[in-house]
């Protein structure tokens, strides 16, 4: 009986000790949140400030940390858990969209919640978390190798890289299509709210830029079910110097003539415009960050030291690191100032932040703070001790239980916009984030959670 008293004394000091660290991580995550609303309280940054930032965090900051760490973990020997990775993403977005279209289509919920739930923060929010888990040295009980915390922790941030990758991807392609697709206005309708609002320009010839603040893309077939986005990185734009053509088609590709697009039928364009909306600069990123990780000369030439034929590490891939760093902390920061500012415009409209529909707003922080990561701790946990699909990386098992869990991604207030969805609908989601910012300390509990599993799950 002492015995059995004293481990059961040393496991509740150990879920004490996970809960106390996660405790501490997930609120210097919300002390960096809190600093972009501190930014904006005294008028340093404002939500127009934050366009252009979040531009360069999408674009070039976010690919060159997937290069520099995906580049860096990914070899022939782990190739299989990145698969793993892959398979695990793609399940939980399909499962998180049935469960979007179950409140949408069943339970009658508006149709954010759909994007709501399937599309979570996957990228800054984990990133800055797993960081201030570091500092803990709670982390230390899944190293079961001679490799350092440090080590560890940069293997983790490549894992939810990956899965980032996905969670974009879908962002991208099919976020926006999910929005106000039944009742999205007419195109005519469209034309004539954008000339009114450029002043009778003609919206074709419209400067629109995909980021993370403003619109991602623009444009919808006639007759097609779904509003048809396209994103800037593939779509040409006018040059100001030169007249436009009259009335070009601003969803055709650049590489596309135009002769060739005009004779396809409209499904086709909507196909074609989906699978292309799924490249998208992160995506890129991760793929030449693979074909830098597993083609060895390249690997070698990137990261090993410069007398070991490192011939890139001291210069191009040195600022890589120092580029992609920058992506870590700096979109909390902007979701901090864009969270401040919508609760300021709520303040000065006399409307609560609190006043949401409440059915809504719980489905989906239930299904982001609660379902999700009670069912991915209990299927990762199975697969790790029932099978060998999941390989013998314990921190790869802690980072797959985190992957689903989270606060909605900021994206949000963007696909609403997009997808020409109502004012209404874009107030209801920035009070929705911006309680699910300010309850994410609960995460906490999915962190200690997901470490015991872990820990319990590694052969003795």
């Amino acid at each position: 009986m002492d015995h059995l008293a004293l481990v059961d004394m040393s496991s509740q000091t150990g879920l004490l000790q996970s809960f106390l660290a996660a405790i501490q991580a997930s609120v210097s995550v919300l002390l960096v949140l809190l600093s972009g609303a501190i930014a904006a309280h005294m008028k340093l940054i404002d939500r127009g400030n934050t366009k252009p930032i979040s531009k360069i965090c999408a674009r070039i900051f976010l690919p060159a940390l997937l290069i520099t760490k995906v580049g860096s973990e990914l070899h022939g020997s782990s190739a299989d858990r990145y698969l793993v990775i892959v398979i695990w993403g793609t399940a939980v977005h399909i499962v998180s969209f049935l469960v979007g279209i179950l409140g949408h289509r069943v339970l009658g919920m508006p149709d954010f919640v759909t994007p709501a739930i399937l599309i979570n923060n996957s990228t800054s929010y984990p990133l800055l978390l797993i960081t201030a888990l570091e500092d803990t040295g709670i982390l230390d009980s899944l190293i079961v190798t001679d490799e350092t915390t440090k080590e560890a922790i940069e293997r983790a941030k490549a894992y939810l890289l990956v899965y980032s990758t996905i969670s974009n991807c879908v962002t991208f392609a099919v976020g926006p299509r999910l929005i106000d697709s039944e009742h999205a206005p007419d195109e005519d309708e469209e034309d004539s709210k954008a000339d009114h609002a450029n002043g009778r320009q003609d919206p074709a010839t419209a400067d629109v830029e995909a980021n993370e603040e403003t619109r991602l893309l623009d444009a919808r077939l006639p007759n097609s079910p779904h509003p048809l986005r396209r994103n800037s990185f593939s779509f040409s734009r006018p040059r100001p110097d030169k007249k436009p053509q009259a009335k070009p088609d601003p969803r055709r590709p650049c590489f596309v003539p135009r002769q060739r697009w005009s004779h396809f039928s409209p499904g086709v364009k909507w196909w074609f415009l989906f699978i292309l909306d799924f490249f998208n600069a992160p995506l890129l990123g991760a793929i030449i960050g693979a074909v830098v990780g597993l083609v060895p000369p390249f690997h070698r030439a990137f990261f090993n030291n410069s007398e070991d034929g490192g011939i890139f590490t001291a210069w191009l891939t040195s600022a890589l690191k120092s580029i992609g760093g920058l992506f870590v902390s700096l979109p909390v920061v902007v979701a901090g100032v864009t969270l401040f500012c919508s609760t300021k415009e709520a303040r000065d409209r006399n409307e609560s932040v609190m006043k949401m529909p409440l059915g809504t707003t719980l489905y989906i922080l239930f299904v982001r703070f609660i379902a999700w990561p009670a069912v991915s701790i209990s299927v990762i946990y199975m697969l790790a001790t029932k099978t060998s699909l999941l390989g013998s990386d314990p921190v790869l098992w802690f980072c797959l239980m985190l992957m689903p869990a989270g606060p909605s991604a900021m994206k949000l207030i963007t696909l609403v916009q997009v997808a020409d969805g109502t004012k209404e609908s874009e107030k209801l989601i920035s009070k929705l984030l911006t309680v699910s910012y300010l309850i994410s300390p609960v995460l906490s509990l999915t962190v200690a959670g997901s470490l015991l599993a872990s820990q319990a799950a590694i052969p003795k």
